[in-house]
């Protein structure tokens, strides 16, 4: 099916104000484009089925990226180039960092925006596992206001989410506690950059005390991409975990939880039984690690 231009309008307001102010005149009825770079894979294929675009793409009330104290606010319009050359995002978010150098290309990461990564909401995306590893939270703007909401609950099925029909993700909230947490990530692919992920993970763990010997869990999250209808967090998997030294039973029985909580899918890319043994290896490689080195320094 071919495209056709003429079937679409855009406009371009300018300012976030007058964005919202269209988005709650004709809810559902405009579809936001940032970078463009999912939108228009699917416009060139002639399966974009909105009709009415509103271009967000460089309004400064979303490209900012504030440090304060103790958390750093990403704008949702930042690209990856943007996050991965940030001196802060690059010392204390390395998972992030790491996501946004896999993303595409220099030009996809060049257009690319987080925002548009989180609301178009692919199970194979490589930042998301990192957003839901650092407990993200997301500022929603509307002409009624700002709301947050936290990203792990975002999601709530396969291209659904908690995001209202006259609401834009403003920004992308992260607290700067994880200093002294070993940092893990891992993207399998034909490649790293310029593929869609087989699976991904960004895990996070500390130990007890910050030593090897004896040191049990005292914190861990782990994430996973690509092996459910939208990225997940291993919670039950995290509880077992915690107060537990690392040991071979441990990290066999962390295995069979894993297999068990996710669901991998057969693809173009990759099979079901593929996805759920790398994701074990994935996880228990992790584990190893924290066992091995220790904490962060």
């Amino acid at each position: 099916m071919r495209f056709d231009p003429s079937d679409y309008e855009l406009i371009a307001p300018g300012n976030l104000q007058a964005v919202v102010s269209l988005l709650a005149e004709e809810p559902r009825q405009w579809l936001p484009i940032a970078g463009g770079t999912d939108v228009m894979v699917q416009f060139v294929a002639g399966k974009l089925a909105s009709r009415k675009l509103v271009s967000i793409w460089n309004l400064p009330e979303l490209r900012d990226i504030e440090v304060l104290p103790t958390e750093i606010r990403i704008g949702a319009g930042c690209t990856y180039t943007e996050l991965r050359e940030h001196i802060v995002i690059a010392r204390e978010f390395p998972l992030l960092a790491s996501a946004a150098r896999w993303t595409g290309g220099i030009a996809n990461q060049n257009r690319g925006t987080l925002g548009g990564n989180i609301v178009n909401a692919s199970p194979a995306a490589d930042s998301l596992p990192a957003l839901l590893a650092y407990e993200a939270e997301l500022v929603l703007v509307s002409i009624r206001g700002e709301r947050r909401v936290p990203y792990l609950d975002f999601h709530t099925g396969y291209k659904t989410m908690q995001l209202q029909g006259d609401e834009l993700v403003r920004s992308i909230c992260l607290r700067r506690n994880f200093a002294g947490h070993l940092q893990y990530t891992r993207k399998v692919g034909a490649r790293n950059a310029q593929a869609i992920s087989k699976v991904c993970i960004a895990a996070l763990g500390r130990l007890r005390g910050g030593t090897i010997e004896g040191g049990t869990i005292e914190d861990v999250r782990i994430a996973l991409g690509s092996v459910a209808p939208i990225p997940i967090r291993l919670k039950e998997v995290e509880r077992l975990l915690r107060g537990k030294l690392i040991g071979p039973e441990l990290v066999a029985q962390t295995r069979q939880m894993v297999a068990a909580a996710i669901q991998p899918i057969d693809d173009i890319r990759s099979t079901a039984k593929y996805r759920s043994a790398v994701a074990s290896n994935l996880v228990a490689e992790f584990l190893e690690q924290l066992r091995d080195n220790g904490n962060a320094a």
